[in-house]
């Protein structure tokens, strides 16, 4: 403490910054949405490092030089690696679980995801895991009940994804910049979910006043179809969501998570408003729902 006696509030600032910036995430899988993954990160010019893991270890090279190479026209700083060693993983800040590289194997999930995940447990030590694809709500539901992982380490993007796509829609409708359109996703895509218009809101406006009910139900019906999202999408909400991890993000996100009590159900996998930070979920939200919202999100979730 003494040696930082004559430093400055601002010299502190950039301490801090450059010791956040000294990150790397690691993604699991060299497929679309691993690399759609990287090439978001790397753009975001926030982590320090980013790690490509594929049992095919000169497709997740060769994706990784592609990528920073690219650091000249895009304007990012980031390294970019690429390996098919596993415990190259020691040390990341998160672990984001995408695709593999081979098409016939697409994301990961089932009992190979679930070996694979018991496998690299002890090189993550206490990081979050982003499950970001779009058919992993089972493999993040059996690695809280098998594994013990605390639910709070244990993320979906896929829901951001498919928010962002709804809110894009809304920004359509409405005429407005997406920016101004504020909405959350609740239910287990793709088997149900949910929109709770009555939260949402458009500039500040509660959005069921700034829409038609007909607007409203050319909404839903072109929502049920954005299912599953594009991997460029899965990748920049996975992006998205690891940014926010390590930037301790105020905003909140659409996540998966194992539900502990959440609209009366427990052990399972649900999309809720979250808050994250370095650990992970640092909070969650339960929106107030109107009767026909609660009755569509408990026969989302079964209940």
């Amino acid at each position: 403490m003494a040696a930082l006696a004559g430093v400055g509030r601002g010299d502190m600032r950039e301490m801090r910054d450059w010791f956040r910036d000294m990150t790397t995430v690691a993604i699991v899988g060299a497929g679309d949405i691993g690399g759609a993954t990287a090439q978001a990160l790397a753009s975001c010019d926030r982590v320090s490092r980013v790690l490509l893991v594929d049992e095919v270890a000169d497709a997740a090279a060769g994706k990784a030089l592609d990528i920073q190479q690219s650091g000249a026209v895009d304007d990012f700083h980031a390294r970019l690696d690429g390996t098919g060693d596993e415990s190259r993983l020691a040390g990341c800040s998160v672990c984001v679980i995408a695709d593999r590289f081979r098409a016939h194997l697409s994301e990961w999930q089932g009992e190979e995801g679930l070996a694979m995940l018991t496998r690299i447990l002890p090189y993550l030590v206490d990081a979050p895991i982003v499950f970001a694809g779009a058919s992993q709500v089972e493999l993040l539901s059996r690695a809280a009940d098998e594994t013990r992982i605390p639910r709070e380490r244990l993320i979906g993007s896929s829901p951001e994804a498919l928010a962002s796509a709804i809110t894009a829609i809304v920004a359509m409708e409405a005429g407005c910049s997406p920016r101004e359109v504020m909405l959350t996703v609740l239910g287990t895509p793709p088997a149900g979910f949910v929109v709770p218009w009555s939260e949402a809101s458009i500039g500040g406006y509660a959005l069921q006043r700034m829409l038609s009910q007909v607007q409203l139900a050319r909404i839903e019906a072109r929502a049920v179809r954005l299912w599953p999202p594009g991997p460029y999408t899965l990748g920049a909400a996975a992006a998205r969501v690891a940014e926010g991890i390590l930037c301790d993000s105020r905003r909140s996100f659409s996540v998966l998570t194992q539900l502990v009590g959440e609209f009366g159900v427990r052990n399972r996998a649900g999309a809720l408003p979250a808050r994250l930070a370095a650990r992970g979920i640092a909070q969650t939200r339960v929106p107030e729902l109107n009767t026909r919202e609660h009755v569509r999100l408990q026969t989302a979730l079964g209940g």
